[in-house]
């Protein structure tokens, strides 16, 4: 049998909030998703704007309206400066729209990650006042440690305006303005707003302040299909605030309101509006925006985002596509040679470990990687992954680092070179991580830098994603300091947890309940989608593609065959004389020559023979 973590352990409906009652009176599964996940009064599943938090708890709102106000009256030239990804993007669209919808003369300027890296520079600054001679700068998604940029920026009458979401212990930047809700004097009583979260509540205020003036202004609302994009592919926490801002964009592009990029890249990818899903936002609209940062320039996702003319947003969408299609081969590549050289350094700690501890079984995972060479100091109880090659492509590490991640359930950090031509000991390597629950990355990588001053450069990030620059001869360093820090940390950290929702009963089975399960709430990460288990009959099975393995299967109650489908399955699992299975699945509603039926997407599987 699997060994699973049950969300929610009550089995009857006297043992839910007394809130939540009513409502599994009709379907108690539901009622107790949500006591899982922590809802104890109905108003915590509202979805109604009007249930948002005020924008004015937002320390340095008021100032930032201010200024953005007289900047519009006045004419002011104003530069949006935003970031690479697609929260980047989708916040700089956001600016762009709304500010010009204001009357603003606004132009934006995204910095080329392998040109000038990530943030606000002095370099970014030169190259904004050269092209664009700005009166004003306004960040999004980054600029919350940019204190030279902000400084070169004023050194020129400049005035900037930093709205961002990273996180930082340190003192901001002496900008005109800055909002962030992770910023030290800020109440905002919601800390997962993304970037794009921020710059909505910024436009708001500022909308409703020209409004009460008598001045241009628009309904920011109409914007929120590119808020809810990059919130979910920012991977933000889906708190009460952040859900029902997800709710009315994903409602939007579902009606087709919403801006003809994200249409176009619909089409591109053969996925129906009207059936989108939020978890679409983060597997289909997301990577293919995100294409444009890795690979060549965020330019063409933004201008996809902003365009209202409908041929040139299918050209925009192509290009992202093609963009996408040429990511996926090169992130396939790194990760094979990542998964050599884990499978190698493993194979080698196996050997130590026998020779060495007299054969006890450690099951710590140590992975280091500069060169073909293991390096010295590799040892057998190392909580973390850290890469690098000299020929890995920084546009793609963070995606290789969440696959390591996920499939080691270890904090991975990936490496490639600022610059591929530049390799040697004093030039600069890109980092990218990915954290496990438990792990708070971006402090683990801060830890590091206040104990080892010399080792980072620069650091920045979340709990479950950073970025950091070193210099290459500080690999070796930057690993044993990291280790160290990894070291700290208790032994039930790095053992992972799966989770159940619990066994469904026999009415569950149903195309019904899978489609107004999907629909039930705004489901990713902070508020995890459905996933259940069960003990099912195995009726009959096949292996498809030597890869993936489709059942047939049979439950308890339930009148006709359940089929169920584990992709990328380790054949190790599986017995072919298995009358039984275990199994960990989420529901799904597979749609195949224009008819739907019920499918299992099993997750993990146990043979009961």
């Amino acid at each position: 049998m699997l060994n699973l973590t049950p969300r929610y352990t009550g089995t009857r409906i006297d043992e839910l909030p007394a809130a939540l009652q009513p409502l599994a009176a009709q379907s108690f599964t539901l009622a107790r998703l949500y006591a899982g996940r922590g809802i104890t009064e109905p108003n915590e599943l509202e979805t109604g704007l009007s249930d948002l938090l005020p924008a004015e708890m937002l320390h340095g709102v008021t100032e930032a309206v201010r200024l953005l106000n007289v900047a519009i009256d006045e004419g002011q030239r104003i530069l949006i400066v935003g970031d690479f990804d697609c929260d980047g993007a989708t916040s700089t669209a956001l600016m762009m729209r709304a500010l010009s919808a204001m009357g603003a003369t606004v132009d934006f300027l995204v910095p080329d990650r392998f040109k000038y890296g990530y943030g606000l520079t002095p370099e970014i600054v030169e190259l904004g006042i050269e092209t664009y001679k700005p009166q004003m700068i306004v960040t999004v998604d980054n600029g919350i440690s940019s204190h030279e940029g902000v400084a070169r920026a004023q050194a020129d009458g400049i005035t900037v305006i930093i709205t961002d979401h990273h996180l930082t212990t340190k003192p901001v930047p002496p900008a005109e303005a800055v909002v962030n809700p992770n910023q030290l004097k800020c109440d905002f009583s919601s800390k997962a707003l993304v970037g794009v979260g921020v710059a909505f509540y910024v436009l708001g205020r500022l909308a409703k302040l020209r409004r009460e003036a008598g001045k241009s202004t628009v309904q920011v609302s109409q914007y929120l299909d590119l808020v809810a994009l990059g919130t979910i592919a920012d991977v933000g926490i889906l708190d009460k605030n952040n859900r029902i801002l997800v709710h009315h964009g994903l409602a939007a592009i579902r009606q087709g309101r919403c801006c003809m990029g994200i249409l176009a890249l619909l089409e591109q990818a053969g996925r129906d509006p009207k059936q989108l899903h939020a978890q679409d936002f983060g597997f289909v609209l997301g990577p293919r925006i995100n294409a444009a940062g890795r690979m060549d320039n965020m330019r063409i996702g933004i201008e996809c985002l902003l365009t209202e003319d409908w041929p040139t947003a299918q050209r925009l969408a192509q290009e992202l596509e093609q963009l996408n299609r040429t990511r996926r081969q090169v992130e396939g590549e790194m990760r094979n040679q990542a998964d050599s050289i884990v499978e190698a350094l493993n194979a080698d700690n196996e050997s130590n470990s026998s020779s060495d501890c007299n054969g006890d079984d450690d099951n710590d995972i140590i992975i280091h990687k500069e060169s073909e060479k293991k390096p010295a100091d590799a040892n057998n109880d190392s909580r973390s992954i850290v890469l690098y090659q000299d020929n890995w492509h920084q546009g793609v590490i963070g995606i290789v680092a969440g696959r390591l991640k996920e499939s080691h359930y270890r904090p991975s950090i990936v490496f490639a070179p600022a610059d591929v031509e530049r390799t040697g000991a004093d030039d600069a390597i890109k980092g990218s991580a990915r954290s496990i629950a438990g792990v708070h990355i971006r402090d683990a990588i801060e830890q590091v830098a206040e104990q080892h001053p010399d080792l980072i450069s620069h650091f920045g990030g979340h709990a479950m994603a950073a970025g950091l620059t070193i210099k290459r001869s500080n690999f070796d360093g930057f690993v044993n300091a990291f280790d160290e820090v990894m070291d700290e940390l208790d032994d039930s950290v790095f053992a992972e947890q799966k989770y159940t929702d619990g066994t469904l009963q026999a009415e569950d089975f149903s195309l019904w309940f899978a489609d107004n399960l999907a629909d039930a709430s705004i489901w990713g990460h902070g508020f995890a989608p459905p996933i259940f288990d069960g003990v099912f009959e195995v009726l009959s099975f096949k292996v498809l593609k030597d890869k993936h393995l489709k059942l047939s299967l049979r439950y308890p109650d339930v009148q006709y065959p359940i089929e169920a489908i584990y992709f990328n399955f380790d054949s190790s699992e599986w017995d072919y004389r298995a009358e039984k299975v275990h199994l960990l699945f989420e529901l799904d509603i597979n749609e195949w020559n224009g008819k739907k039926s019920l499918q299992l997407m099993v997750k993990d599987l146990a043979v009961i023979l």
